[in-house]
């Protein structure tokens, strides 16, 4: 829908209600998500309407939007299936090869949690977080009262910039993980006037002659990289 309000339909599901997931945009251009007719499954559509199915779930599944971490894989989650059939977390590459990375509810009472139906977060420490609506160890009377977890799947720390894009002079906020003692903060090569706010903020603005590409925080414990090209226009 453009922002005068003139909507466009790009695709229709031929199976009627699909009960679609909101749609990620990956880093070609190309939009991301899934459904949760029949066992589930997920596809990919190009801007122009074009749609892909890339996996079908063999079994009932109910998978949740998804999340294009920094490694250019998507990760995501179910609320159904796995091991335990109580939900997993799952990673899919850009050409459809899916992995199960957890199963839900390995031990008696699922105190890791059950049926997460909510997608995942990738914070800046480079692990993976969600919420699960069952399980938790809350003990006696009150059962399947759900948990929050993380996932580590050895991917690295970033920073992360609010907002991705900005002119010469705007404010930036630089969001990431152990910034104390950052000595440095680049657009693209070009150097910014900073400063630390916090062991994971920084503020800054855009400095004379950046480009669109890449920021770099140098801290103490090694250089950070944006997990998104900021864009100057």
């Amino acid at each position: 829908m453009t922002p005068s309000g003139t909507l466009t339909t790009l695709y229709s599901f031929p199976d009627g209600p699909a009960g679609p997931s909101a749609l990620v945009q990956a880093t070609d251009g190309d939009f991301w998500g899934t459904l949760s007719e029949d066992n589930g499954r997920v596809f990919k559509m190009t801007p122009s309407g074009t749609l892909t199915t890339l996996y079908g779930f063999p079994e009932p599944a109910g998978p949740s939007a998804l999340v294009q971490a920094t490694d250019g894989n998507f990760y995501g989650t179910t609320a159904g299936g796995g091991a335990n059939e109580n939900g997993t977390v799952f990673q899919i590459t850009p050409s459809g090869m899916l992995t199960t990375l957890y199963s839900f509810c390995p031990q008696s009472g699922c105190a890791d949690g059950s049926g997460p139906e909510a997608g995942l977060v990738q914070g800046t420490d480079g692990n993976f977080y969600g919420t699960a609506s069952g399980g938790g160890n809350c003990g006696e009377p009150v059962l399947d009262c759900g948990t929050v977890f993380s996932l580590s799947t050895g991917l690295g720390p970033f920073v992360e910039t609010l907002p991705s894009s900005g002119k010469v002079g705007n404010a930036v906020t630089i969001l990431g993980t152990n910034l104390t003692g950052a000595t440095s903060v680049t657009f693209k090569g070009t150097a910014a006037v900073f400063t630390v706010v916090s062991s994971s903020e920084i503020t800054t603005t855009v400095p004379a002659g950046a480009t669109s590409g890449i920021v770099r925080v140098v801290t103490p414990g090694g250089t950070l990289s944006s997990n998104v090209p900021f864009r100057v226009p």
